[in-house]
């Protein structure tokens, strides 16, 4: 970076990011200092000219927005493990290189995946609710009773990173089985689980809980619909901290009110933020979570030193700690 490069940032993100760029000498930063998304036309602007940008999942990078930047964009970062936002085809043909931020988010996804099964398949929001109007009168044989994992069937959709860490943290709650499906099978990450790799739909037949944590693809988009809901346990929960487009919500919703499944926890949907009068809403076993899987102050400020430090080495013309071959 001889001469000063122009860097847009797309939003307001954790301190320890920004220090990264204001220290790195050489970088004018222009960024959008707000909580909220970057409205189109500030973002159109903010590109024009600019040598490298630095955006988050919610910023739609089409091509629109390559063209508004022009010639000199060389370096997108985006602060995300996911990339379904951004136009991949189009950003290839301009030669231009992309950051992005996988691992860092691992632990802290699991985590909240497991929470939320947890909070789910034992009926806690339910349950809190029923403490603060007075639906708790005394202790009784049935009431509040939900579903644990001793002895289950964990079914696993994308044994990933997320997902091979989501098992190792079910597996001490003396889950017996999983199952696990993908794009192909995975038997060095299976091993540690003793995970049997198995189609979608004799995952959906045998599995107790249903984790999807596979990344979005024409492949995986939809995945989830009615055929799949309908081959589930009664008694099944399901989970999904992936994409909110892998699963078709109307057919969930068909399910959880008709009884062919038990719960779902979503900690994604389509759109985001869901409409606070969407049906899924209304439902007392539907768990709706407002996309925090990566959500601790120590994930959020490592991903925005890693997107930052991928955006300086694409501007030096260096290798990226994480870049995204295309």
């Amino acid at each position: 970076m001889r001469r000063a490069m122009a860097v847009f940032v797309t939003r307001r993100i954790p301190a320890e990011g920004l220090r990264v760029l204001a220290e790195a000498g050489g970088c004018r930063v222009q960024q959008w200092d707000s909580e909220e998304p970057v409205p189109r036309p500030q973002l159109l602007a903010g590109v024009a000219g600019k040598q490298g940008l630095l955006c988050l999942l919610s910023d739609r990078i089409d091509r629109e927005v390559l063209d508004a930047a022009g010639p000199s964009l060389k370096v997108i970062s985006t602060m995300s493990v996911g990339f379904d936002h951004l136009a991949l085809d189009e950003i290839k043909k301009r030669g231009i290189r992309v950051g992005y931020t996988p691992d860092v988010l691992t632990d802290a996804t699991a985590e909240l995946s497991v929470a939320l099964l947890l909070a789910t398949c034992r009926r806690l929001p339910e349950a809190i609710e029923q403490v603060k109007n007075g639906g708790w009168t005394t202790w009784k044989p049935l009431w509040m009773c939900g579903y644990g994992l001793s002895n289950s069937t964990v079914g696993i959709i994308g044994l990933g990173r997320i997902g091979q860490a989501v098992a190792r943290r079910l597996k001490p709650f003396g889950v017996k089985n999983f199952l696990y499906t993908g794009s192909h099978p995975k038997p060095e990450s299976a091993a540690e689980f003793q995970a049997k790799f198995v189609p979608l739909t004799r995952l959906a037949e045998e599995s107790d809980f249903v984790v999807v944590t596979c990344a979005l693809t024409p492949d995986t988009q939809g995945m989830c619909n009615k055929d799949f809901f309908s081959r589930m346990k009664k008694t099944s929960v399901f989970i999904n901290t992936s994409r909110g487009a892998v699963v078709n919500q109307e057919d969930l919703y068909d399910a959880l009110v008709s009884g062919q499944i038990a719960a779902a926890g979503l900690d994604v949907t389509t759109p985001e933020p869901l409409p606070t009068d969407h049906p899924l809403l209304s439902l007392k076993n539907c768990v709706i979570l407002p996309h925090v899987g990566s959500a601790t102050y120590a994930t959020r400020a490592t991903m925005s030193v890693l997107a930052a430090d991928n955006l300086l080495a694409g501007l030096r013309g260096e290798r990226m700690p994480h870049e995204l071959l295309l």
